[in-house]
């Protein structure tokens, strides 16, 4: 007759077994079914509970040791513990196998139900954690979301220099000089529209020109780089209305809405602070190597810097592998499709936001070791580099 197996398993009988000479596992489970039979009459007989299904296939593994016989036996049953424990106690009164001496010691019994219910809760928090970080995006990410559409969309780049600025230039009787893009785009964030950056350390003939026409508002960094800019600015020509500076020791680019505003309220006309400027000895060298200690000096993120400035405003992602070979070059909504589909994947540069739910997916499922992004949600993983357009500015 065939075996059924137990329509469903609640212990599992692990126990150890030890014979003084060498046997099969045919010989161990004879010895189980024939020095058992008839112990605890027939309704709790090995074979015929086997036979009805409330035992499962016994499974036994044995390895040769020095002409001795070692191993494991595991019985699989749907009884209830009293019964489970019965059969138990009953394997322990099995003392020869084939020719030899044995014993079996019960380890443990296992209830199955137990470890199943664990696996449960924590594939329920599991579940938990997906629903509330997918279903219920973080209104953080929403900002992250509505920030990035206003402002690199309407970032431009202006005069023959293509410099980083708003979109109001030309319509402004105003202006404010900034040092780069990532203090472009701060101001863009809170709203201010008529900002436009140097770019770089020597001053653009589209700033000098602009200044004949417009008022200017210097807003640089917080420190004695900032300062010799000012001066490097005004020995080239630019015709500064007014100075802007925030605290000391801050940047522009990771000021608040607050800082801005108040920094901008407070600014100082130059005639007034003018003669300080004049005074003030250093020259661009020094500026150079005051924003080289700011550097981040990374050479791979180097590399990475002109695949991102080729995809920037573009809503494009490229996928590149170890030797920054391009893999596949996709729209930003589809790269969530696309990890699952090359395991070869080590960098990824995309003009969009890393989302939490995205970057969690790339953690699990991909080898990937930068991303390179607009902006993120956050920053700290401990898989991958994460890289935001603003960081670039500093590389």
């Amino acid at each position: 007759m065939a075996k059924i197996s137990p329509p469903y398993i609640k212990y599992v009988i692990h126990a150890s077994v030890y014979i003084d000479g060498v046997v099969e596992k045919p010989d161990v489970i004879g010895a189980v079914f024939g020095q058992t039979e008839g112990l605890l009459g027939s309704e709790m007989d090995l074979r015929e509970l086997q036979r009805s299904g409330k035992i499962g296939r016994i499974e036994v593994d044995l390895k040769i040791e020095n002409d001795k016989t070692v191993g494991e036996i595991k019985i699989p049953t749907s009884l209830n513990r009293f019964e489970t424990t019965l059969i138990a106690a009953t394997l322990e009164t099995v003392t020869r196998i084939g020719p030899t001496h044995a014993s079996i010691k019960i380890q443990k019994i296992e209830d199955v139900r137990k470890t199943k219910v664990q696996h449960i809760l924590e594939r329920a928090r599991d579940l938990l954690t997906r629903l509330i970080n997918e279903e219920l995006p973080d209104p953080k990410e929403l900002l992250l979301y509505l920030e990035y559409s206003q402002n690199i969309k309407t970032l431009t780049n202006y005069g023959n220099e293509k410099l980083p600025a708003g979109p109001d230039i030309d319509r402004s009787e105003e202006i404010i000089l900034v040092e780069g893009r990532a203090d472009v785009l701060n101001l863009l964030r809170y709203g201010i529209t008529n900002v436009v950056a140097l770019n770089g350390l020597n001053v653009p003939k589209t700033v000098i020109e602009l200044s004949k026409k417009k008022i200017v508002t210097t807003f640089f960094d917080g420190d004695r780089g900032g300062d010799l800019l000012v001066k490097e600015c005004m020995i080239n020509g630019v015709d500064i209305d007014f100075i802007a500076k925030p605290e000391p020791g801050k940047e522009v680019e990771e000021l608040s809405r607050k800082e801005i505003m108040k920094s901008l309220k407070n600014r100082i006309s130059f005639d007034q602070i003018k003669a300080y400027y004049e005074k003030l000895e250093g020259s661009i060298e020094e500026i150079k190597n005051i924003r080289e200690e700011k550097k981040i000096k990374d050479p791979i993120l180097q590399k990475l810097k002109s695949y991102m400035e080729d995809i920037f405003r573009t809503d494009q992602a490229l996928l590149l592998d170890d030797n920054f070979n391009t893999i596949n070059k996709i729209p930003v909504d589809k790269l969530d499709e696309m990890i699952f589909k090359n395991s070869n994947i080590s960098y990824i540069t995309m003009d969009g936001v890393l989302t939490r739910e995205l970057l969690e997916k790339i953690e699990r499922n991909t080898n990937v070791k930068y991303i390179i992004c607009i902006d993120s949600i956050q920053k700290n993983s401990n898989k991958v580099k994460i890289y935001t357009l603003s960081d670039l500015d500093r590389v």
